[in-house]
């Protein structure tokens, strides 16, 4: 089976968080904007949401380590499970610095999160770097769409812990040595990074439906930058196509 061999996407260096601060002019800092109950409401879902993504990345980078083939492969998993970590603290001593119970805030992300990834438990190596590769990629897509309607001053801290932490180009380089390796594992590979988009994209369409001032806002009206179902449905094709790009980085379709 013949893989195709596209162009690498380039890393993260801090580029993508300029432009997008860039494209998006400033709303007002959070002090202004927290006036507003409902938005405060939203913004501190949003960080609880992304507080416990970042630890359960930790612990998933730092499980995946066990499955790493060589000790330079579960070397490199341990730095980015610590910079996850340090990503986690940053979102942590922001909620503290708001009044809020970091705990409390990520409580009623815990169990979606946890669905997430017992439905999607890789069975080898290959596998659990597609999942964090995927997984990872396409909630960082969400949050930087979130991000265009945030304050400015959560904005930069949400743009500040999607940061690469360096697991974008190990994971494109380790799965195009699998299927170098084994051509055949192209297939399989293909049809797992369809399933965690499909799972990724259940869970967190639950989350927003459960979650009053979050889903406002992303639809809700004028105190919430003016999102609409319309822009929601645009904003998720965007994450769908870019998922479509990073299969084909890796040598799959998507």
């Amino acid at each position: 089976m013949e893989t195709s061999q596209p162009s690498r996407p380039s890393k993260d260096t801090g580029k993508d968080r300029r432009r997008a601060e860039v494209a998006h002019p400033s709303i007002g800092d959070w002090e202004t904007c927290a006036a507003d109950p409902q938005y405060r409401a939203a913004v501190l879902d949003l960080l609880g949401a992304l507080a416990y993504g970042e630890l359960s990345a930790f612990e998933r980078l730092a499980e995946d380590a066990k499955l790493a083939p060589t000790l330079e492969d579960k070397a490199a998993l341990a730095g980015m499970a610590a910079a996850e970590f340090q990503h986690y603290q940053q979102l942590h001593d922001r909620l503290v610095e708001t009044g809020a119970d970091p705990t409390e805030a990520m409580q009623p992300f815990a169990e979606p999160l946890e669905a997430f990834h017992r439905m999607t438990a890789p069975a080898d190596w290959p596998e659990s770097l597609v999942k964090a590769y995927v997984g990872d990629s396409i909630a960082n897509d969400f949050y930087r769409e979130v991000a265009a309607r945030l304050d400015d001053d959560t904005r930069s801290l949400v743009l500040r812990v999607m940061s690469d932490t360096g697991h974008t180009q190990f994971a494109i380089e380790k799965v195009r040595q699998a299927i170098e390796a084994e051509p055949r594992v192209a297939g399989r590979l293909a049809l797992w990074g369809r399933r965690l988009m499909g799972e990724a994209l259940s869970q967190a369409q639950r989350v927003v439906a459960e979650r009053d001032a979050l889903s406002n806002l992303l639809i809700g009206g004028v105190e919430v930058r003016g999102f609409d179902l319309v822009e929601v449905g645009k904003m998720f094709n965007r994450i769908t196509e870019a998922h479509t790009k990073r299969m084909a980085a890796l040598g799959l379709a998507s």
